[in-house]
C-alpha cells in the first residue's frame, strides 16, 4: 500500500497515545538515554547561535521534541494527518502530564535539567506545529540544524521505494553537520490506531543502514535490547544516530 492509499485523517491521536505513551514502555526509554547523551554531547561544544530543529512525522508523539527542546530557538513538528496535527496543537498551551515521565528520564543527564526547569514554558515558547507531507521536504534542503524522525519512514507506507525516499527526505532537510536521531520499527507488519488500520515497510539494519549511509558522514545503527513488547506484528525496534554528512552525496 502506497503512502497516498492511506486514509491519515482518521487516524486515531487518542488511542494511540493511550496504547503507547500513557507508560513508559522500555524500549522507549532506552531510546531516550541515547537521545539525550547524543544531543547534549553534541551541542555542549558548539558555540552560541540560532538552532532551529525539525520532527519529522511526529504524529501524536512528544518525546522527540522534547529531546531537542534545551537547544533550540525553534522547534517544527512537521506532520500530515489532521487529527494528529489537531493532538499536537492541542499539547502546545500545557502538554499532559504523561509525558512527564518521559522529560524526567531525558534530565538524568544534567544539561537537560540545567536548560529547561519549566519545559512546559519553553515548549509554549519555541514548538510550532506544521501540517505537511514528508515527500515534499525537498524544498528545505539544509534547512533544519538539528532533526528527528521516530517511527515514520517505514510506518507510513509499505512500498520499499518509498521508505528510502522518506529517509532521503529527511536528510536532506538537514544543515551539514547537523545531529539526527532516526527510530525505526523492524520488520513491522503494519499497525493499529484505534480501528483503522496502517501499513509499514519490512525494513531491518541493513536497510536502515543503506538508507542513511549516503547522507551521513558518521552515524550508528543499533538494534535496541528490549524486546518487541509495545505490540504485536514487530521484531524489535533499530535506532540510527549521527551527523548530517555534506551536500555533495546526492
Amino acid at each position: 500500500m502506497k503512502n497516498s492509499d492511506v486514509a491519515w485523517d482518521s487516524f486515531d491521536s487518542i488511542a494511540y497515545v493511550d496504547h503507547n505513551y500513557r507508560d513508559l514502555q522500555a524500549e522507549d526509554e532506552e531510546i531516550l538515554h541515547i537521545v539525550r547523551d547524543h544531543f547534549a554531547d553534541h551541542f555542549r561544544t558548539q558555540g552560541v547561535g540560532p538552532i532551529h530543529g525539525i520532527d519529522v512525522g511526529a504524529g501524536a508523539n512528544l518525546y522527540p521534541a522534547l529531546s531537542m527542546l534545551p537547544w533550540c530557538d525553534g522547534i517544527t513538528l512537521l506532520e500530515r494527518s489532521a487529527s494528529n496535527v489537531a493532538y499536537l496543537r492541542a499539547q502546545l498551551h500545557s502538554y499532559s502530564r504523561n509525558w512527564d515521565q518521559f522529560w524526567d528520564v531525558l534530565t538524568g543527564n544534567e544539561t537537560y535539567g540545567s536548560f529547561a526547569a519549566d519545559p512546559r514554558q519553553r515548549f509554549r515558547e519555541v514548538v510550532r506545529v506544521e501540517q505537511g507531507n514528508i515527500f515534499d521536504l525537498d524544498r528545505f534542503a539544509g534547512r533544519w540544524s538539528v532533526g528527528t524522525m521516530f517511527f515514520v519512514a517505514e510506518s507510513m507506507t509499505s512500498s520499499c521505494d518509498e521508505f528510502a525516499l522518506g529517509v532521503e527526505r529527511f536528510m536532506c532537510a538537514l544543515a551539514p553537520g547537523a545531529p539526527f536521531v532516526a527510530a525505526f520499527m523492524e520488520h513491522s507488519k503494519g499497525y493499529r490506531a484505534g480501528e483503522q488500520f496502517f501499513p509499514a515497510c519490512d525494513v531491518g539494519e541493513d536497510e536502515v543502514r543503506e538508507s542513511i549511509e549516503p547522507f551521513a558522514d558518521e552515524f550508528k545503527v543499533q538494534r535496541l535490547k528490549y524486546e518487541a513488547a509495545v505490540r504485536e506484528g514487530y521484531s524489535g525496534m533499530i535506532l540510527s544516530y549521527g551527523w548530517r554528512g555534506g551536500m555533495t552525496a546526492e
